[in-house]
């Protein structure tokens, strides 16, 4: 008998080139926020384009930082409250902190405290407000346009926090190739690689569907056919499409499963040696594909649709890939000690994200070796 399952996502997505022009028709009417990046001339063209398209916002917020956090959050929360009511909905337009940050204000409004008292297990989730969410990526990596949760960093006291409730499924997520074009290498080796262990990590997971590893096979195989080629051509649009595509099933992924040991591993590294989040989820899944063989026959079956039948040879070639993307798989290269390694692999072994691993501490010790 086949094992229970189930799989859910409820964002309504609208994919295509010129799809942003759909951003009038899905606010049908509502007064809204338009929260994006400040300070950037391609940002700038694009809340002109938006209010034109859409109408004016009733407040544009732009405090946005890269890792969202406390501090910053509540910078954009008292920008949100310029508006003399709370808009009706949040159109985000943006990377995955713009997102992640959509859902924030959707939860806290102008007031970021009710957030952090939920974060930190003081309140439950019917103290937080529940806005709704029109989500325009311009980046191909987080997926956050389909997930349900956002990442929040307390970057004085060197935490981590989630939030994550099926509130905050954003209701729309508009995803135009377009949009990505002029990203720089950087950024696009660094979102696509956060994409691909988004598709990774939730084949290698104790939630994993057969849904979900449809999906993540799909993401896995076309990100690792095309980030190259996109590197090499930047303003490729067939190429940026299929990258915003790939993302968009990595999201869908991993929407259902969350993420495991390497996004756990990452935030050491983010938080406490300033690793770019991409690059800091990534550079450990050749070490974390080893781990994992034979521990699991449906694992298995999917891992061999995307690398072939012997497995330790896939990870080999992983590794090959990674590095000649200019990307180190020795986590020794981004300033950390083995010794620190090994308790940061522990640590991150104890986390919500470390637990949804399939694998064992044995083994992943032993690949770090």
């Amino acid at each position: 008998m086949p094992q229970s399952w189930k799989y859910t996502n409820p964002v309504n997505v609208t994919f295509g080139k010129g799809a942003i022009s759909k951003v009038r028709e899905k606010l049908a009417g509502r007064n809204y926020c338009l929260l994006t990046y400040s300070d950037h001339p391609a940002f700038d063209a694009l809340v002109d384009r938006v209010s034109q398209d859409a109408g004016r916002p009733a407040v544009v917020v732009r405090d946005v930082e890269p890792n969202p956090s406390f501090e910053g959050l509540r910078a954009a929360c008292r920008a949100f409250s310029a508006h003399a009511g709370t808009p009706e909905v949040i159109v985000a337009v943006g990377g995955g902190s713009v997102i992640d940050t959509a859902k924030v204000l959707a939860a806290a409004g102008a007031d970021f405290a009710r957030v952090q008292a939920y974060l930190q297990g003081e309140t439950k989730v019917d103290q937080l407000l529940r806005l709704p969410i029109i989500a325009v990526p311009t980046t191909s990596g987080t997926g956050s346009e389909v997930t349900c949760w956002a990442t929040v960093w307390d970057t004085e006291a060197k935490r981590k926090y989630s939030l994550a409730h099926e509130n905050y499924y954003p209701e729309h997520a508009i995803l135009d190739p377009e949009l990505t074009l002029g990203i720089p290498r950087s950024l696009t080796l660094s979102t696509g690689l956060d994409a691909l262990s988004h598709a990774l990590e939730s084949i290698w997971n104790v939630n994993a569907n057969p849904v979900s590893t449809n999906h993540a096979v799909f993401a896995a195989r076309e990100i690792m056919a095309t980030l190259p080629r996109l590197l090499e051509r930047l303003n490729d649009l067939e190429l940026r499409e299929r990258m915003a595509q790939a993302s968009l099933f990595a999201g869908l992924a991993f929407s259902n499963t969350k993420t495991a040991l390497a996004h756990s591993l990452s935030y050491y590294l983010t938080l406490h040696h300033g690793t770019v989040h991409g690059i800091a989820c990534s550079f450990s899944l050749p070490a974390i594909l080893r781990s994992v063989i034979g521990k699991n026959a449906a694992c298995d079956a999917a891992l061999a649709q995307i690398f072939g039948g012997d497995l330790n040879r896939g990870a080999g070639d992983l590794e090959v890939f990674l590095t000649e993307l200019g990307v180190s798989t020795r986590a020794t290269d981004y300033g950390v000690t083995h010794e620190n390694w090994l308790g940061a692999i522990n640590d991150a072994l104890l986390g919500e994200r470390g637990r949804n691993f399939i694998g064992s501490r044995e083994a992943i010790l032993a690949t770090a070796a």
